[in-house]
């Protein structure tokens, strides 16, 4: 099992949305790194949910991957601002996964514990320019990310 942090806008889709649906496509990821993050997920794998350009910014809650090898579906659709023109249904180039709600956090994690916490290294999100959207998290990280916002 890998961990990672997937980061959204919680007015656009957030850890209630997430709580309400109770699975998502966790789509519109237009980096190839971040998307080969996605590509790189396996089912059962853990995913802390990260509120970005919140008041403040932090973890929300968990997530788990129940499905991967999930063709995104906005960019075919000419109405989103995920669409792209050069996809093509034979070998699309944006995959993602499903994922499904497991907990909202009691204790919100919020950006600044976090850069009290961790480093950068530890952490991508607190790294200097890093804007990836998904980003892989250590295990030895992950369990104190778990730990702080059970306490």
């Amino acid at each position: 099992m890998r961990y990672w942090l997937y980061k959204s806008e919680p007015e656009v889709f957030g850890i209630d949305h997430l709580r309400r649906d109770r699975t998502t496509v966790w789509d519109g990821v237009r980096n190839y790194q971040a998307r080969n993050n996605l590509v790189a997920a396996t089912v059962g794998d853990t995913v802390f949910f990260y509120h970005s350009s919140a008041k403040p910014p932090g973890i929300a809650g968990l997530a788990e991957v129940v499905e991967t090898g999930v063709v995104d579906p906005t960019q075919f659709d000419p109405t989103s601002k995920y669409f792209d023109a050069k996809s093509t249904r034979q070998s699309p180039p944006w995959m993602t996964v499903r994922i499904k709600f497991v907990e909202k956090f009691s204790n919100y994690l919020p950006l600044d514990l976090l850069r009290q916490t961790f480093t950068p290294a530890e952490l991508a999100i607190l790294a200097r320019g890093n804007r990836l959207s998904v980003t892989p998290v250590d295990e030895e990280t992950a369990l104190r990310i778990i730990n702080l916002a059970r306490v």
